[in-house]
């Protein structure tokens, strides 16, 4: 079988589907990675064939910036007008399936895919899939953001000319299958999806990124818990401001707690000097340094909260954008952490409190060990491979029932 992942040049969205791709190599079956240029050194870093499809024309951080809630519009195109409501950023993810489909349409065509596996901001994967007649499979990051009842119109409108071009009346953006990576207890409610779907829960085995691991850290210390703060790597992308991590050490040094930083190698000019008793680690896989703390105070995306839960650990989160917002509504829903706003993380005691009632009370963390135990009960990577060969054995219009998974839902 040979099998397509296919993701726009976002690397947090990709790493989520990393160890799927493993899966099905180490099976045996051909596997290749296609998104645009400037993500190809990260996908051949993953140890995934990557295929350079369309370019980089499209600029996503800049247009990004202009969905930040309170910030002014910095001047860049902005998104192709609709006439259906629903998030902005759909515009912005057509005109990144734009960039990419003719090239990824011939790609196929000359590859011939049996399944194509995306992320469900990539468009321009179940478009390909839907030009080729094979399965299109969603892999989403987290929870469903996108399977919301207010996505699904305007994704069929902005959609609308790409369909024309290759003489499809339209695209299921939500394909065949969606592998499902999210906490049952962290998904969205079925009340707010836009339709049902078969679903196939999936172990989130994290993948944060090749680098290289430190000499293991001391177990934290029964005396004094050790608290890790990250900020991902987006946020620093998008403005210096945005990056609160600095802020987040400053008002923890007053505690007696030890302080992990883990940090982007190419972001550690943002988080400036630091108190001598913390430790940075630049660009060391954020799942290889949990294992030795008892918190985590992060940004809010959705790889770091999936990470963080599959290490039982309570976390605080201080969302900024319009996804981590939601991330963190639906974290929280578990009861294994808590979350502020920015502005209430500009108070240094607000960090402190919410950091001591993470550590003292042990129902968060009870809350995040009972969710890292369902995490352990769903199906790895490895035993939904068959269900992938069912799946193009079946074709892309009669999907296989989705077996009987623990933990699933």
């Amino acid at each position: 079988m040979r099998v397509l992942f296919t993701s726009w040049a976002w690397p947090t969205h990709y790493y989520q589907m990393v160890p799927l791709a493993w899966a099905l190599r180490a099976a045996g079956h051909e596997v290749r990675a296609a998104s645009s240029p400037s993500l190809s050194a990260t996908i051949a870093a993953s140890g995934v064939p990557a295929v350079a499809v369309g370019d980089d024309s499209v600029d996503a951080v800049a247009r990004i910036r202009d969905y930040i809630p309170g910030r002014a519009p910095t001047g860049t195109p902005g998104d192709r007008p609709t006439r259906a409501k629903g998030p902005r950023a759909v515009g912005l993810f057509a005109d990144l399936a734009t960039a990419m489909a003719d090239d990824l349409v011939a790609y196929c065509r000359a590859w011939r895919p049996d399944v194509i596996v995306y992320e469900p901001t990539a468009y321009a994967g179940p478009l390909a899939a839907a030009v080729l007649g094979v399965p299109a499979v969603r892999f989403p990051w987290g929870a469903d953001l996108m399977h919301r009842a207010g996505a699904v119109e305007l994704e069929r409108e902005v959609m609308a000319p790409l369909c024309e071009r290759f003489g499809l009346d339209g695209v299921d953006l939500l394909g065949s299958l969606t592998v499902d990576p999210c906490p049952a207890a962290m998904q969205v409610p079925a009340a707010e999806a836009s339709r049902p779907i078969v679903r196939q829960p999936v172990r989130p085995v994290p993948y944060n990124g090749s680098g290289s691991l430190p000499v293991p850290l001391p177990p934290a210390e029964r005396r004094r818990p050790r608290v890790c703060v990250t900020w991902g790597t987006t946020v620093g992308r998008l403005h210096d401001d945005m990056y609160l991590a600095p802020r987040i050490v400053a008002a923890l040094d007053s505690l007696d707690v030890g302080i992990v930083v883990a940090v982007a190698r190419e972001q550690r000019h943002l988080l400036g000097a630091v108190p001598e008793r913390v430790k940075v680690l630049e660009s060391v896989p954020l799942h290889a340094v949990l294992p030795y703390c008892d918190a985590v105070v992060a940004h809010g995306g959705a790889g770091t909260i999936l990470t963080s839960l599959a290490a039982g650990l309570p976390q605080l989160v201080v969302p900024q954008l319009i996804d981590h917002t939601f991330n963190a509504q639906r974290f929280t829903a578990t009861g294994a952490g808590l979350s502020l706003t920015k502005s209430e993380a500009e108070e240094p005691e607000r960090i402190r409190t919410a950091v001591l009632e993470l550590l003292e009370q042990p129902a968060y963390r009870k809350a995040a060990q009972e969710v890292r135990d369902e995490i352990e009960l769903r199906p790895a990577p490895a035993r939904i491979v068959d269900v992938l060969t069912g799946l193009a054995a079946a074709g892309p219009a009669t999907p296989p029932s989705t077996p009987p998974a623990e933990g699933g839902h």
